[in-house]
This record gives structure tokens, C-alpha cells and sequence, in this order.
């Protein structure tokens, strides 16, 4: 056990961060470079420190699992760069986004190579069935992402096919970072699946939360312009539960903005959503998943890093 090591959010943030500092290299400057510029312009590390509040949940230090941590972050990183590629986004969190600086042939590259190595250190390093966990959660992310594209623009658009893109896209690697945490701290099997469960719903609750900022928050905060998954055509959970209110305005506004290539009606968009109960029916739908990973930590013994996973999921539910 590591009584000295702080389980809070800040002090876990501060191991991680110091250990990106001190230890992250590849043997391509270039791809070092773009990965730690997209480090070094933040981000909440929420994966690491599931990863490391799951290992401590399971009674083991924290600190004995930092590079387990880090891939989970760097995971996370490959695919925002491909993201910002397919989404031909222009910043991340503020700066310009990998492709912006690169080009799009070396960001595609870079993120493929730091899969590769981040796989070629987790199989050296790391026993059955981590690498068997991480590499499905990959092709987990791929699916939910092919299938988030083959949804734009589909607004009838079934809620429960929202959560299964949700559950592959984001909460695959959320469910990944507590499972592998939870081996390698030498969880039980009921504590490693107790805190699989909790890491797959914290995670749908969490792309619920990004929805739903998406068009409430402001693009200082966010890091890049509100309204964004409008402009890229995607069907999140609060226009699709908007739309199921009827409201044949809000159909036809949404329907020319996704059949044409102008931006124009975004924020009469956002203020119908509104109107529709798009916001307070994703509220009550992040409630729900949040309510269901805290119930996932039930069978844990008490401890610190239990308190501090239901305080990062009850965050979702009051942000």
C-alpha cells in the first residue's frame, strides 16, 4: 500500500505528469515532438488516473504502475490525432491540431507508429491478458468510430446504436484503463470485473457529458468552437433525444445544415435543442450511467481510491 502517495486528483495528476516529463521518447523526433505537443497542451488524464485509482482500489501502489498509466494516456492521444485527420479538425485543446502543422500523411504515420509502440512495450512488458485487453479495446475504438462515421447526418438514428458508438469510441478504453489497473494491482476476479463495470459506464456517461458540452459550453473552455459536432454532421445525444420531441422545425433546420456544406443556423440549432429538452434529457441520461458506475464499485473494500472514482464519476453528473 502507498499511504504517503496521494490518491486525490492532484496528486495523481502531478505523478503522471512528471512522468511524461521525465521518460517519454521515441526513436522518431518527429512523432516525439507532435506527441508531446499534444501532452504538453493538457487534458484531464483521466485514463491514467482510473488506471492507477484501480490498482489502488486492488491495494497496490500506484506508483509501481506509471508506464501502464502512460500508455493508457498515449492510447488515447494516437487516436485524437487520427481524429483531428478524419475530422479535418484546426485546433485540440487550444492549439493547432497535429495535421495543421505536420500534414495529414505524417499525423496518419505518427499515430500509427505510436500504436506500434506502444503495443512492441506492452507485450515485452506486460503478462496474458493485458496485451489481449488493450488490443482489443484498438479495434474496439476503430469499429466505434466507423460507425460513428456511417451515422452522420442519419436522424433517425436509434438511441441505443448512440450508446453502442459510445461504448466502443470512449468508454472501450475508459473499461480497458480500470481492467488492466485492476490485474496488475492484483485484483480478484470480482474486483477486476467490478471495476471493468465501472470503467464501461463511467465512460458512456463521459462522451454524454463531451455531447452535451459541445453546445454549452464556450470555446475557451472547450478548445475548440462550440457547435463542433454540428458542423461535422454527427448525431449526438442531445439533438437525438431533441429530435424525438417531433418538433418538425428542428428537423428541417438540422436536415438542410447536414445536406449541405454552410455552417449557417448552428446557434438556432443549439437554442431548439434546448427547447426540445435535448439538455435535460441528456442530463438525466448521464445521471443514469453515472449512478450505474458507482453501483459497479460496490463489491470494492473501502478505501481512498474507491471514494475518489465515485467523485470523478458524480463530476460528470455535476458539470
Amino acid at each position: 500500500m502507498a499511504s504517503t502517495l496521494r490518491s486525490d486528483e492532484s496528486g495523481l495528476r502531478e505523478l503522471v505528469e512528471n512522468f511524461f516529463r521525465a521518460t517519454f521518447s521515441t526513436d522518431n523526433p518527429i512523432i516525439t515532438e507532435a506527441v508531446r505537443r499534444m501532452l504538453a497542451a493538457g487534458g484531464k488524464r483521466l485514463r491514467p488516473r482510473v488506471t492507477l485509482l484501480a490498482a489502488s482500489a486492488c491495494g497496490s501502489d500506484p506508483a509501481r504502475h506509471l508506464h501502464l498509466a502512460a500508455y493508457m494516456e498515449l492510447i488515447h492521444v494516437a487516436t485524437l490525432i487520427h481524429d483531428d485527420v478524419v475530422d479535418n479538425a484546426q485546433t485540440r485543446r487550444g492549439i493547432n491540431a497535429t495535421a495543421v502543422d505536420f500534414g495529414n500523411r505524417v499525423s496518419v504515420l505518427a499515430g500509427d507508429y505510436l500504436f506500434a509502440w506502444i503495443f512492441k512495450n506492452v507485450t515485452a512488458g506486460y503478462p496474458h491478458p493485458v496485451p489481449n485487453i488493450l488490443s482489443a479495446t484498438l479495434a474496439d475504438i476503430c469499429d466505434g468510430e466507423v460507425l460513428q462515421l456511417q451515422a452522420l447526418g442519419n436522424l433517425d438514428l436509434p438511441l441505443d446504436e448512440y450508446v453502442e458508438v459510445a461504448r466502443k469510441k470512449t468508454a472501450s478504453l475508459f473499461a480497458a484503463s480500470a481492467t488492466c489497473g485492476a490485474i496488475m494491482g492484483g485484483g480478484s476476479a470480482g474486483q477486476i470485473d467490478a471495476l471493468r463495470g465501472f470503467g464501461d459506464a463511467y465512460g458512456i456517461a463521459f462522451q454524454m457529458n463531451d455531447d452535451l458540452l459541445d453546445v454549452t459550453a464556450d470555446e475557451r473552455s472547450l478548445g475548440k468552437p462550440v457547435g463542433n459536432d454540428l458542423s461535422e454532421h454527427k448525431m449526438t445525444i442531445p439533438l437525438i433525444l431533441a429530435l424525438r420531441g417531433g418538433d418538425q422545425g428542428l428537423h428541417e433546420m438540422v436536415a438542410r445544415l447536414y445536406g449541405g456544406s454552410a455552417n449557417d443556423g448552428i446557434p438556432q440549432i443549439v437554442a431548439a435543442i434546448a427547447s426540445e429538452g435535448g439538455l435535460d434529457g441528456t442530463r438525466a441520461e448521464i445521471a443514469r450511467y453515472v449512478e450505474r458506475a458507482k453501483a459497479a464499485l460496490e463489491p470494492l473494500p473501502a478505501s481512498a481510491a474507491k471514494e475518489e472514482l465515485g467523485r470523478l464519476a458524480d463530476a460528470l453528473a455535476a458539470s
